[in-house]
């Protein structure tokens, strides 16, 4: 079930597949679905939003009650265990003490002349964030959206969320939200939910910023309204590429295989060693640890479609071959991996150590576990407190450094025929002499 290939070539072949594998002609089809519940939502507003729940999610609601209301906030905390509520309140304090480190700071520098340059970090008025639904329900998710714009000074948080049976949402969320201090949650999920953050409807704000995963709809959402507003990224189906030797662990290996592959069926879990005994070891230790699997169907349709063994000649050449897939999960399950860190370019968040699972980071070592996916990781970055920040720059010249600078700029902008670009310094200057 799960294959082991022992040839480079073959190998970039694969990895090539497996990065591309949300690439299909239904892409398109879908998009075109998307592009008219958008139109809809923004044209008919709540109603449209009423309608496509009822269509979409079979929850029929009335208006009054799309908002989270107080009192079902209050009551989450009723319904979630003790040492639950423990683990999100730790989570909420691992991961604001993370992005706190992150928040960039404003500066100014007065130079020569008084010429004074700087720049102003200011946090968006309005976030929106979009939580999944549909077979789990991700509290971990919630902080990981919500606790960055806390931190990044954001007024206004909104959340949105899929209704469940009887219109329902999870507790666990309800109190994560609350924990990371958002108050404002509207069940209402998929692409009109996008919609809705995007345009904005007589009962939902439109937004500035809007983050979070979903599903494949949810994400061409984002991807036609950013420009109307931002958007973190276009997350696809989660994956975890490891870098494994003979020192690792089997079981460790095949569990944190298992632990990417039972998020969806297209999830991937990909391992690149140097050592053939390791790789029979592990496909052995995956088939004895999916017997029991609660979720045994869907994991093993992911590991079927999207999971990999590779047996390469070096570490070296296993990190070449990581760096061209660019994974948005990088273990590295080896006796130095501090090493061979220094070969990897290319990587959402990076795993060091046989002690150091995927999980950590999932929950509540502190890193956003919004990551860049399907090769994205060679140009972009996690969720973070940047995310909703956008920074202003600052300048300000004194007459006698407008007299140094006239010259030049005089120059530069004849020679983009720009005159009004220039009479706008000579004038200056000429008032000043």
């Amino acid at each position: 079930m799960l294959r082991i290939i022992t040839q480079r070539s073959e190998a970039r072949i694969e990895l090539l597949r497996i990065c591309e594998r949300t690439h299909d002609d239904q892409v398109v089809h879908k998009e075109a679905t998307v592009r008219e519940v958008l139109q809809t939502v923004k044209r008919q507003g709540d109603k449209a939003l009423l309608h496509y729940t009822s269509e979409f999610d079979r929850v029929d609601l009335a208006l009054e009650h799309l908002r989270v209301s107080g009192s079902e906030l209050d009551a989450a905390y009723q319904q979630v265990p003790k040492d639950l509520l423990n683990a999100i309140q730790f989570a909420c304090r691992q991961i604001e003490a993370f992005h706190r480190q992150r928040v960039p700071k404003s500066w100014v520098h007065f130079g020569e002349d008084e010429v004074v340059l700087g720049k102003r970090y200011t946090p968006v008025d309005r976030a929106g964030l979009y939580v999944p639904g549909g077979q789990a329900s991700y509290p971990s998710t919630v902080l990981m959206n919500a606790v960055p714009a806390k931190v990044a000074g954001v007024p206004r948080i909104v959340m949105v969320t899929p209704p469940g049976g009887e219109a329902g949402i999870n507790p666990a969320v309800l109190v994560a939200a609350q924990e990371a201090g958002i108050q404002e949650i509207y069940r209402v999920g998929g692409a009109q939910a996008i919609a809705a953050l995007a345009y904005g409807t007589e009962t939902i704000p439109k937004v500035d910023v809007i983050t979070g995963p979903g599903n494949i709809y949810v994400t061409l959402a984002k991807k036609l309204v950013f420009g109307t507003v931002g958007i973190d990224s276009l997350a696809g189906p989660s994956e975890v590429l490891i870098i494994a030797d003979k020192t690792a662990n089997p079981a460790f290996v095949a569990a944190d295989m298992l632990a990417q592959a039972e998020h969806d069926q297209l999830a991937a879990a990909i391992l690149l060693t140097d050592d053939s005994v390791l790789a029979r070891k592990v496909v052995e230790e995956v088939e004895r640890q999916l017997v029991d699997h609660p979720r045994r169907l869907l994991t093993e349709k992911a590991i079927a479609h999207y999971g990999l063994v590779v047996v390469v000649e070096s570490l070296e050449v296993a990190a070449e071959l990581s760096n061209d897939f660019a994974p948005e999960h990088l273990e590295l399950e080896i006796e130095d991996p501090w090493a061979l860190l220094e070969k990897i370019r290319h990587a959402g968040a990076i795993f060091l150590g046989r002690s150091t699972p995927e999980a950590v980071g999932d929950y509540l070592a502190g890193p956003n576990h919004t990551l860049p996916t399907s090769g994205a990781a060679r140009y972009a970055s996690a969720l973070s407190v940047e995310t909703f920040l956008k920074h202003s720059s600052l300048i300000q010249y004194s007459p006698t450094a407008l007299q140094k600078v006239a010259g030049a700029i005089d120059v530069l902008a004849r020679a983009e025929g720009l005159h009004s670009h220039a009479e706008s310094v000579r004038l200056r200057v000429e008032r000043d002499d």
